[in-house]
């Protein structure tokens, strides 16, 4: 099983990233999929949720209207839109996979964004 994140950068405020998270080794079908995210020093903070077929989407109070969560399960990849963003969304963002009906979860190797002008 392997997650893997790209798409992390520096961007300024105000703008704009796409995370993407591959993932293999497993059925995508099977796990709903979440994004975290770390500051240095903090504990690890869910950003948004997505549920295995992409019918339900669920944010953090913080992204509610910025960020989008989705997945392509025939691309086996989960994504981060994240718009608008601010200095305080500067973190190492880490994709989840989480099989459903069992707490069995897998992580990915994090990647990170810094917003900053």
């Amino acid at each position: 099983v392997q997650l893997v994140e790209s798409g992390g950068g520096l961007v300024q405020p105000g703008g704009s990233l796409r995370l993407s998270c591959a993932v293999s080794g497993f059925t995508p079908k099977h796990y709903d999929m979440r994004w975290y995210r770390q500051v240095s020093g903090k504990e690890r903070e869910l950003v948004a949720a997505i549920t295995n077929a992409g019918g339900r989407a669920d944010y953090a109070d913080s992204v509610k209207g910025r960020f989008t969560i989705s997945r392509d399960n025939a691309k086996n990849t989960v994504y981060l839109q994240m718009n608008s963003l601010k200095l305080e969304d500067t973190a190492v963002y880490y994709c989840r996979a989480d099989l459903i009906g069992t707490r069995l979860g897998y992580w990915g190797q994090g990647t990170q964004v810094t917003v900053s002008s």
